[in-house]
């Protein structure tokens, strides 16, 4: 694996997917055992909440929105892309980050910081030029206007959520600017997938899609706005979203799993939104912080073992076909998120259950995809093909 021409290092969703099915695995088990005192807190300066929230949007997260990026970036502007030495050197920024904020308290502040940020940095920067050298020859030109405003956000949104006097500003920015790839992606996806398997149209409207997005930016400084401007603004994103979920005919998408899961993913987006805006303009009492974890649960935590499956199946030139094992795991996502979302509201008294219960769900589904999926993405391309 440590050959610059092993296949783990031929295209960048291969390491990161590979890192994002560990991290899934592990880091969900590992806050359920801190949460409930079974083991010692790390040996950091910031709080577990902190470090909880940070190691899933920003070790697991972006483990899975690194690969995703640097595998895609590359397509959207017909190049080869980032390979062999540079993908070392990211999964070595990873693996350090992880390490750096697990013993952070034992760190001069300034190694810490240099650490913290060493992975983020290096592959925005290394994605930001990929756009911005070859944007004459990018298929989506226009739309990667908002990534270009996204990624170096992302580095604010995780130094802010370091701090432990604007850790809320950094949570609420970082779900705000996942929210817009996960949007983004689900529009240029669900018209490819849902006419690709039912030769189904979906409706596609520029105003309506750049609405969608522009909203979503402005959330993006929800916690900058006044209280009752950001539920209204939330509050008119979902009402958008759900007016255009209507004429992506989701009778159809739900007749499968392994689409209707992207459907599924798309309403916890909206349903965080309504939470959220709701919540600002009510005195909405819930039991642990319900709008975060429909997010990370519904979102995260349900499309991107689907992602995952897709690509790795399509990109080592395979079949992209979910089987029964696959349906299960993006079964068994739901059932987490109900465990930990709908669950707790009904019987708060099993509050450490519930955790536990989510917990174990994300490690067997995201352990059940590594075992079969890391083995792909460490092995050759299938139909002859370099990468």
């Amino acid at each position: 694996m440590f050959s610059l021409n092993h296949p783990l290092w031929l295209v960048g969703f291969r390491p990161f997917f590979t890192l994002a099915c560990l991290s899934g695995a592990a880091l969900p088990i590992l806050w359920a055992l801190v949460f409930t005192g079974v083991m010692p807190t790390p040996a950091s300066a910031l709080s577990p909440s902190q470090w909880h929230a940070h190691e899933m949007f920003f070790g697991f997260g972006w483990a899975v929105l690194g690969g995703f990026l640097l595998t895609s970036t590359k397509n959207w502007v017909h190049i080869r892309g980032y390979r062999g030495p540079a993908l070392m050197l990211l999964a070595a920024a990873w693996l350090i980050e992880r390490g750096v904020l697990w013993f952070a308290g034992a760190l001069p502040y300034g190694v810490f910081l240099a650490g913290a940020n060493l992975f983020l940095a290096t592959i925005v920067a290394m994605l930001l030029a990929t756009l911005l050298a070859h944007r004459d020859k990018d298929t989506y030109r226009v739309d990667n206007r908002f990534f270009l405003i996204a990624l170096p956000l992302f580095l604010v949104a995780k130094n802010l959520l370091l701090l432990p006097d604007t850790f809320a500003n950094g949570w609420s920015m970082t779900l705000g600017l996942f929210r817009i790839a996960f949007l983004v992606m689900l529009e240029r996806t669900l018209a490819q997938f849902m006419k690709g398997v039912f030769q189904a149209e979906i409706l596609r409207a520029p105003p309506l899609d750049n609405a969608i997005k522009l909203l979503a930016l402005l959330l993006v400084f929800e916690s900058l706005l006044p209280a009752m401007l950001a539920g209204a603004t939330g509050l008119t994103l979902a009402a958008l979203l759900l007016g255009r979920f209507v004429f992506w005919k989701p009778q159809l998408a739900m007749r499968r799993i392994d689409i209707g899961i992207m459907y599924f993913g798309y309403l916890a987006i909206t349903g965080q939104l309504l939470l959220d805006g709701f919540g600002r303009f009510a005195n909405l009492h819930w039991i642990g912080t319900l709008p975060i974890h429909v997010f990370t649960f519904g979102v995260m935590g349900a499309i991107i073992p689907a992602m995952i499956m897709r690509i790795s199946k399509g990109h080592t030139g395979r079949k992209v076909v979910f089987d029964g094992i696959d349906r299960a795991v993006l079964w068994l996502m739901i059932i987490a998120f109900a465990i930990r979302v709908v669950l707790p509201q009904l019987l708060p008294e099993q509050y450490t259950a519930w955790i536990h219960a989510a917990a174990t769900c994300w490690f067997v589904a995201f352990a059940t995809v590594g075992v079969r999926y890391i083995p792909m993405l460490w092995a050759p391309r299938i139909d002859g093909k370099e990468h």
